[in-house]
This record gives C-alpha cells, structure tokens and sequence, in this order.
C-alpha cells in the first residue's frame, strides 16, 4: 500500500511539473508581438462612453451567443471525435497572379485574395480589407494553412494603399505578418475600437489609425466617406475575448457604394443599414466557414441572401470561403449552396477565382462557377 502511495505521490508531483512548464510556456509564447495586445486604461477610458461596451467588453445589440444553447457538448464531442469529407480541397485552388502595381488608378477594379481580403481600386483611392498573406489563420504555425493555391500575393506584389479596413482583430483578419509588412505603404487604417492598441504595437504611428464606434463616420477625401455600422459578431486574440469591437463598412465613393460586412450572424442591423444607405451597388458578406451551432455569429447560406434582400444589394459578393478551413462542411459548399438557393433571389452573383481583376463598371459579367469539378 505504501509503495501505490508513492507511485501515486510520484505521479502527481510528476503531472503537476509537467502541466507547470506547459501553463509557462503558453504564457511566454503568448506574449509574442503577433498576438497583439489588449487596450490600454488610456484607450479603455476613452471608449468607455460608447453605448456598445458594458461592464468592461463590447457587445452585440441583440442577444447573442458563441453558441446555439445545448450544443455546447455536441460541438466539443464533434471536434475531438469526428472527422468529416472534403473539408479541404484535394485540388489546387485555381488562381491567377496579376501585376497591380502597373492597373492605372483611374481604373475601378476589385481584386478577391480568397477568404475575406481583397482589394478595391475605386474613383482613384485604393482600398484593402482584412488582407492576410501569411498563408496561416491562427497564431500558431502549421495549424491552420491555406489552401494551396491561394497563396500566390505578398504584401510586395500591392501598390500604396489609401486606407485599409479591418473588420474585427480575429487572426483570419487581423494578420500580423501582413499589416507589419504593409506598414510602411499604407496611409490609414480604419479600425473599431481597440483595435489600435494592436497596431501600435506593431510600429503603425497614432497619426495612420482611425478608429471609430458603430454608427460613426470618417470623411476620408471630398466625396469619400467611410460609415462604421454594426455587425453580430465578438472579437478577441488571446484569452480575452470582445475587449475590441467588431464592425462593418459602408464606403461611398463618388460613383459607388460598397458594403463590407465582415464577419456577422444574421440580424436586425442589416435592415437598419439597407434602409438607411440603400440601395447599395455592392454588398460582401460573411458565406462560408459556418455551422449551425454558430448561426448567431455566422450566417449560412440562405441567410446571407437574406442579408443581402434587408441592404437593398444590387450585386452580392459571398466572401469568407475557399482559403481556410475552419468548419466541418465541405470546402465547396458555400459557393454551392449559395448559387443554389439564389435561384429564388437573382442576385447578380460576383464569384471571380483570386487574383482575378473584376471591372466595377461591368453590372452585367456573370461569373463562371469554377468550383464545379474540382475535389
């Protein structure tokens, strides 16, 4: 009996090391600069006015979960125990490879990077949204790859950007790699709240970020103007979650309205933003990588058409598939599923292949579906 408790004394003291030396080296690998950082009391104090943050976090204007109620189980049985078909393409991505350094400026041209980046040229501004070349959507290298083919830009193969938009600080959104390197060509970041403490870190100056609450707007040139609206999502890169906000865009330009909605669950603040900005040309929406259990963080398919019904779209850019994989459907279905249930919609569908270059001005192209036949 004497010789068990020993063991087991032994065993303990054993796990108790290991399970130290782990907590410690999470801790020291978490305190990388690619982790970001969380806002400062000075920022804190600033933003603590905004309507949106209470009891020291942001939140969402309705009620709104990470998870359905009662499939909190299901979710972590499902992802430690089963596996699922075609989650990853077998195939290469198809993808083309442009030169948009030499596209003149007077060009308006929208460029998809796969996921939720791309890249807008519009009435002589150019414009980036949540770009991510690393070719990785999680902090911690190898876990969470693109797809092959999806990666064939850098951060050098970009001219000078007027102004980027991040939509919330998620790691498939806020790419560290990718913004250190676009620092030093890039005018201003246009932000929700906190996200600037990030980029402070990583060298960007206070004079190169805007950040801004829901419904506020920044007037960036004569006849430009960038209005931060709502979206049904939560924020976080650590252990800390929604200590910055989340938002989408609508950007008016001279000739074009172009909103991006980033990540969102389906909700009022889309009818609220198509009745006050619509109709608008173009609408981006968050069709991929979702599940049931997510609903009210994610839209799925038929909610994203929807969404786009409630913002008055006159043309619907599902973005947020075909680069990573973060849920249990097959890679393809979104772009499926979509062009499907659009059937009883019409929208004008923009599914071009990355690094395609799309003419703004053509309404009437219709894309070919380039994911039928691939694995």
């Amino acid at each position: 009996m004497k010789r068990i408790l020993r063991i087991l004394k032994i065993s303990t003291v054993v796990i108790a090391s290991i399970t130290i030396v782990l907590v410690a080296l999470g801790y020291f690998y978490m305190k990388q600069e690619k982790f970001g950082q969380a806002p400062g009391e000075k920022r804190v104090a600033a933003f603590s006015a905004s309507p949106n943050f209470k009891d020291n976090i942001f939140q969402n204007l309705e009620t709104t979960p990470e998870l359905v109620d009662g499939r909190a189980f299901d979710v972590m049985f499902t992802y430690f125990f089963k596996t699922f078909p075609r989650v990853r393409p077998v195939d290469t991505i198809p993808s083309v490879k442009n030169d948009l350094r030499s596209i003149p400026l007077d060009s308006n041209i929208l460029v998809w990077f796969g996921h939720s980046s791309f890249y807008i040229q519009l009435d002589g501004k150019r414009f980036l949204a949540d770009p991510v070349f690393s070719g990785n959507a999680s902090p911690v290298p190898e876990t969470n790859t693109s797809f092959a083919g999806t990666d064939i830009y850098t951060a050098d193969d970009l001219p000078n950007i007027d102004y980027i938009f991040l939509t919330h600080d998620h790691y498939d959104h806020v790419d560290y790699e990718t913004l250190t390197a676009l620092r030093t060509k890039t005018g201003k970041v246009i932000c929700g709240l906190g996200i600037g403490e990030h980029l402070e870190l990583w060298g960007f100056s206070k004079e190169q970020i805007i950040e801004r609450d829901w419904h506020e707007h920044v007037n960036l040139d004569s006849g430009f103007t960038a209005f931060v609206e709502p979206a049904r999502h939560f924020s976080g890169r650590g252990l800390t979650r929604n200590n910055t906000l989340w938002a989408s865009y609508l950007l008016q330009t001279p000739t074009m309205k172009i909103y991006m909605g980033g990540d969102s669950g389906y909700g009022s603040h889309f009818k609220s933003i198509g009745e006050k900005y619509g109709p608008i040309d173009l609408v981006m929406l968050d069709n991929g990588q979702y599940d049931s259990a997510w609903r009210y963080i994610h839209t799925l398919p038929g909610e994203v058409l929807m969404a786009a019904s409630d913002l008055k779209a006159r043309r619907l850019f599902p973005v947020h598939s075909s680069k990573f994989k973060m849920a249990n459907h097959p890679w393809d279905e979104p772009l499926i599923e979509i062009t499907r249930l659009n059937q009883a919609y019409g929208f004008p569908l923009v599914t071009p292949i990355i690094g395609e270059v799309v003419n703004l001005n053509d309404t009437v192209r219709t894309f070919r579906p380039w994911w039928v036949g691939l694995n």
